[in-house]
């Protein structure tokens, strides 16, 4: 058995605070597990802090920008361990949203309609008719995210100053429906969860405050739907070139109840290639539904991990 585990957690990106909980609770579990573990809160001289620990395998807990675009998978090539998830490139694809929807579009995957723009720009004038979604092109959590219902443009100030968005935007149709989710592992989709906020949509709060919202494993959702999200998380996984575990968002707009052609009511948001890793989060919960423990989870990644990914 593998003796010693760096676990990578915390970074410099803006999610740094769920890395520091999504490390420490992999810590906890792979020590239960009879590992030695060093947990490594990342700083810029990483390279120096992988040295030091000297590590059998590295468990890549970070989340973010740098920690799950590919920057920190360079990092782990060029160290020569095995280390966990996905590698340089179908990391830096899937976190970059409007390159990973072209891939996704290409393999018949239903992407939201959208473009690349300025921020400056989408602050100043629509980029698309209302309702739309601006984002960042690269960032996770749902962080920088506005909602565009009307002509008022509410946000335009904020957008403006809001430079940790970035300089180039995505602007994408506004999609109502359920809120569904898919992790892959193993070769294998295991469910599908069903997310209802408790107030609002599916943001920041939503996903890491207690009581932000509920999760309906297995979601409660034709037959039709459930195969359908589950056979593109398999395929999104796979054309993107993921290794280990990944977690494929959708929306099921099911508002008019109109439930003919269920598959052209689907669309995939994204791919995440470091979902988040407690106990509770999204994809631990849906391998305990298949019959996995948070331990057996966390023990399954570092006996995937491979060098190089």
């Amino acid at each position: 058995m593998t003796k010693h585990i760096a676990v990578l957690k915390g970074g410099m990106s803006s999610e740094r605070e769920v890395s520091l909980v999504s490390g420490a609770e992999c810590a906890k579990a792979l020590r239960a597990e009879g590992y030695n573990v060093t947990e490594i809160d990342v700083a810029p001289n990483l390279w120096e802090q992988l040295h030091a620990a000297d590590p059998d395998v590295v468990f890549n807990a970070l989340h973010g920008d740098w920690g799950e675009d590919g920057r920190v998978q360079g990092v782990l090539d060029l160290f020569g361990a095995p280390y966990t998830h996905s590698g340089v490139m179908a990391s830096a694809l899937a976190m970059d949203k409007h390159r990973s929807k072209a891939v996704l579009r290409d393999v018949g995957i239903n992407v939201p309609k959208g473009t690349l723009v300025s921020r400056h720009s989408a602050s100043q004038d629509h980029p698309m008719e209302p309702p739309y979604v601006l984002k960042p092109n690269g960032q996770g959590s749902s962080q920088g995210v506005y909602i565009i219902k009307d002509d008022a443009h509410n946000h335009s100030d904020e957008i403006a100053a809001n430079a940790d968005m970035g300089d180039m935007i995505i602007a994408e149709e506004y999609i109502a429906g359920r809120e569904l989710t898919v992790t892959v592992i193993d070769g294998k989709a295991l469910a599908v969860t069903e997310i209802i906020p408790t107030s609002g949509w599916y943001d920041y709060e939503a996903k890491y405050v207690e009581g932000g919202s509920r999760h309906v494993v297995p979601a409660q959702i034709p037959d039709e739907v459930t195969e359908t999200c589950k056979t593109w998380a398999l395929l999104a996984h796979e054309a993107l070139g993921c290794k280990g575990l990944t977690r494929s968002d959708f929306i099921f707009n099911d508002i008019n109840e109109d439930l003919t052609d269920v598959v052209n009511k689907i669309v995939m948001l994204e791919l995440n290639t470091q979902p988040g890793m407690t106990p509770t989060s999204l994809a631990p919960e849906q391998a305990a539904y298949d019959g996995m423990t948070f331990g057996q989870l966390c023990r399954w990644i570092v006996e995937d991990a491979s060098w190089p990914r």
